[in-house]
C-alpha cells in the first residue's frame, strides 16, 4: 500500500499518481518496488512497517553525505518517513566495459579526503542492528569499541556467541594497534558487498544501502571481498587512484581483511542466526589468541 505522505508528494510535483508498482526481490530487511506514475519518471521505494523509527531518515543522511562529487553514484533520497524512503529510481543499462575500474577510482576518490574524527553525527543502522558512531579520535578505540565488541556483546548477550569468543573479541580490540596500522578517518559507505552494488542508467555502478560513517578505508574494502568478491581489475584500479591521491595503500592490506570482516560476520550472526557461527569463532580463534 502507498503511503499517504507519498501520494501527496507525488501530487505536489506534479507527477500524478502511481499507475503500477513493481515489487523488487532481493532486500533482506526492507520491501523494496518500483512506482511507475502516470505523469512522471520511475521511483523507488522501500517499506518496512516494523522499522526503528529513525532507520530510513538515517538512511537518507548516509546518502546524502556519500554524494561526493568525485564519488560513486547512489540514489538521491526524495521523501523520506518512519516507515519508508521514497528514492530516485536508478534504471539499469548493461554495464560499461570498465565500469568496475571506474568504480575503484570513485571509491578511492571518495576516502581520500581524511576527516578530523571516526564516528558519524548521528548513531544509524547495519541492516537493521543498531550502528553507534560516537567522535573518535582514536580509530583502533573506534573499531575495537564501536565495531567489533559492540556487535560481540550483543551476540553473547542473546546467546548466540559463547562467552569465550567474547573474550577472544576482546583480546583482538585490546592489540589492534599490533594488527592494523595507522589509518585516517575516511568517509566509508559501511556495508560495501557486491548485493550493494548495482549498475545504473548509464552503464555506471551505482551504491545502494549505505551505512555510511567515517571510518578505516581498508576496512571498506574488506567488505568487498565478504561474500565473492568484486573483480580484480576494481582492486587495482582503487590501489592506483588511492596512490595519485596521495593514500597509498598499505603493505599487507589483502591480509587484514579477515580481522576487518569480524565486524560484519558478527553482524550477520546477530540478523541471521547461527548459520555464521562457525565462521566468526575461526577468526576470533584466529586473532584473538
Amino acid at each position: 500500500m502507498l503511503p499517504e505522505p507519498v501520494r501527496a508528494y507525488l501530487i505536489e510535483q506534479g507527477w500524478g499518481a502511481a499507475a503500477r508498482s513493481v515489487p523488487v526481490a532481493g532486500g533482506c530487511i526492507n520491501a523494496g518496488c518500483v512506482l511507475h506514475l502516470t505523469d512522471g519518471p520511475p521511483l523507488f521505494l522501500k517499506q518496512n512497517e516494523h522499522a526503528p523509527a529513525d532507520m530510513f531518515a538515517r538512511e537518507a543522511a548516509g546518502l546524502a553525505a556519500l554524494a561526493q562529487p568525485d564519488g560513486p553514484r547512489l540514489p538521491r533520497p526524495l521523501l523520506v518517513g518512519e516507515q519508508f524512503l521514497l528514492l530516485e529510481y536508478l534504471a539499469p543499462a548493461p554495464a560499461g566495459p570498465r565500469a568496475w575500474e571506474v568504480l575503484g577510482r570513485q571509491l578511492a576518490a571518495l576516502h581520500a579526503p581524511a576527516a578530523p574524527a571516526f564516528g558519524f553525527p548521528h548513531a544509524n543502522y547495519l541492516g537493521r542492528t543498531p550502528q553507534p558512531n560516537p567522535p573518535t579520535a582514536d580509530g583502533w578505540v573506534f573499531f575495537g569499541e564501536h565495531r567489533l565488541m559492540f556487535q560481540a556483546r550483543l551476540a553473547w548477550e542473546g546467546g548466540r556467541l559463547p562467552a569465550e569468543g567474547l573474550r577472544q573479541a576482546e583480546r583482538i580490540a585490546a592489540r589492534l594497534r599490533e594488527l592494523v596500522p595507522a589509518q585516517p578517518a575516511s568517509l566509508i559507505h559501511g556495508d560495501l558487498w557486491g548485493g550493494n552494488v548495482i549498475p545504473g542508467p548509464e552503464g555506471e555502478l551505482c551504491l545502494i544501502d549505505p551505512a555510511a560513517h567515517f571510518g578505516w578505508a581498508e576496512a571498506e574494502l574488506a567488505m568487498t571481498a565478504l561474500f565473492g568478491g568484486f573483480p580484480e581489475r576494481f582492486y587495482a584500479a582503487y590501489a592506483g587512484a588511492a596512490q595519485e591521491r596521495g593514500r597509498p595503500l598499505a603493505p599487507g592490506w589483502r591480509e587484514r581483511f579477515p580481522l576487518y570482516n569480524l565486524y560484519h560476520l558478527l553482524n550477520h550472526l546477530n540478523l541471521f542466526g547461527r548459520s555464521y557461527l562457525d565462521e566468526v569463532l575461526a577468526g576470533l580463534r584466529r586473532y584473538g589468541r
